[in-house]
């Protein structure tokens, strides 16, 4: 059963109409002639929703649904009155019942009482799932990596997550800033209200402070509305500011004032507002630097800072490297459908030797491509396409100039595009046995554009062999 009700009614004729209408849904029916009896029942028995009466001799249908909601709050009460009695089913509205029913009642406007009652508890219980769900998700002692250095920050998100203290979270691009965000929000006493992510440095000055201030209608051009801002939307929860060593000084002063008096004005008005949000702030800059050339206020630096959190590149903690790629390996697998469960020790040894200027992004980027190229079971060194070569490319010649970089990253860019489009031929040919029509209709692919991807990189087939010395490494 997916419900149970309890229909409370000291008329039997009443009990057995509800138990006759409501027979044949899908739920469970018991039925009592007292509120006495229903207050013991429930003590033995859970019951999602109650059917109650108002007039009951002993004790009538409003007392039997005070205690209900003292003692089983979760309980939804539909009352059934008399015409004359819609003041009194009003009141129980205002004592917590779900809704009421005037007799004599229409045996379907029952039925979708009912069902209202229990699509509310549905509801309920798919948010509250919802939320456990996210909560799990971001408790810190998920968050992958056994690293000393991984360690220490989960100490420290320990430390600073019950409190409202003001965070600053430093590290390169990539390291898994908004994460650990996200970990501390969900470990605090404010859990349950919002997590606002705002990215400050995809956003202009003007549009920043209409996103976080709100602004009020024709303050600029295109303000057509009033706009909520995000310090308001994040009332009593956490406000997370990536990059905030993008914003301007104006706007940095205003962040002051907040952080200084808890009060700030919308764009373009002049009314006073106040916000109670935790901040944690995130950068991949150099502040200090930043105030010492005069770009970033030092009275804000301070405010910011009270409680640091640094966040080491992932080079710097390469015994982490295993347990995320698997993590990655896992995730994208269900994602893609796949069974994928292991790695070469080839394409191991490569992921933990590589340097990961991005960071652990940059590693669930490539696990996600790798998952996408493989064929079986095991990722190999030839799916990590956007690594190969590239290590030793760049220790023997690193760039010295903006133009030396933008010029290699095209050409990384461009190696990658044509190693993933060798491998998607290569991996496509040797899952249909090297028949180009079955490859070409596997990949959803004209056959005579698949062929010029083959021509492309001297793929050909004899036979059912390969004649290309690029399919023997490729593979590997």
């Amino acid at each position: 059963m997916s419900g149970k009700i309890l229909v409370v009614d000291d008329e039997e004729i009443v009990i057995r109409s509800c138990l006759r209408i409501l027979g044949d849904t899908e739920y469970e029916v018991d039925a009592v002639q007292s509120g006495l009896e229903a207050l013991h029942r429930l003590d033995e028995t859970h019951y999602d929703v109650m059917v109650l009466d108002i007039m009951m001799p002993t004790m009538d249908g409003l007392e039997v649904l005070q205690r209900v909601k003292e003692s089983h709050p979760d309980i939804d009460v539909i009352m059934v009155t008399g015409l004359s009695e819609i003041e009194t089913a009003v009141k129980s509205m205002k004592l917590g019942a779900f809704d009421y029913l005037p007799k004599p009642f229409d045996p379907e406007a029952l039925k979708i009482l009912v069902e209202r009652a229990f699509e509310k508890r549905r509801l309920q219980q798919e948010n509250l799932d919802l939320k456990n769900a996210v909560s799990s998700k971001y408790r810190f002692e998920n968050i992958i990596g056994s690293s000393p250095q991984m360690q220490n920050v989960y100490r420290l998100i320990a430390k600073c997550a019950p409190t409202n203290s003001t965070v600053l979270i430093r590290g390169d691009s990539g390291t898994g800033k908004e994460l650990i965000a996200r970990a501390i929000h969900y470990n605090s006493l404010r859990k349950d209200k919002a997590f606002v992510p705002v990215d400050c440095g995809s956003l202009s000055e003007q549009l920043l402070e209409s996103e976080l201030f709100g602004h009020v209608k024709g303050s600029f051009t295109g303000a057509v509305a009033n706009k909520q801002g995000l310090f308001e939307v994040a009332d009593g929860g956490t406000l997370f500011l990536d990059e905030i060593g993008n914003i301007s000084l104006s706007t940095q002063a205003k962040l002051l004032r907040i952080l200084q008096e808890r009060e700030f004005k919308a764009v373009g008005d002049t009314r006073i507002r106040t916000a109670n949000i935790r901040l944690i702030s995130a950068t991949n800059k150099d502040l200090e630097a930043m105030v010492a050339e005069g770009t970033f206020r030092e009275d804000l630096y301070y405010r910011l800072n009270i409680f640091p959190i640094e966040l080491p590149p992932l080079r710097e903690r390469r015994e982490d490297i295993p347990a995320l790629a698997f993590h990655f390996l896992k995730l994208f697998s269900e994602e893609l459908s796949k069974e994928m469960t292991e790695f070469s020790v080839e394409a191991m040894n490569m992921l933990v030797n590589y340097n990961w200027p991005g960071n652990v992004r940059e590693l669930e980027n490539t696990i996600h491509r790798a998952v996408i190229l493989a064929a079986d079971k095991v990722i190999r060194q030839g799916h990590l396409v956007n690594i190969i070569d590239m290590g030793a490319a760049l220790e023997a010649n690193v760039p010295k100039s903006s133009d030396e970089l933008k010029h290699f990253k095209k050409l990384a860019r461009e190696k990658s595009v044509k190693n993933i489009e060798k491998l998607f031929v290569l991996e496509a040919l040797k899952r249909n046995d090297w028949n180009v029509t079955r490859s070409a209709e596997e990949t959803g692919m004209q056959r005579t554009n698949f062929q010029a991807l083959m021509k492309k990189y001297d793929i050909r087939i004899r036979g059912t062999e390969r004649d290309s010395s690029d399919a023997e490494s490729a593979g590997s």
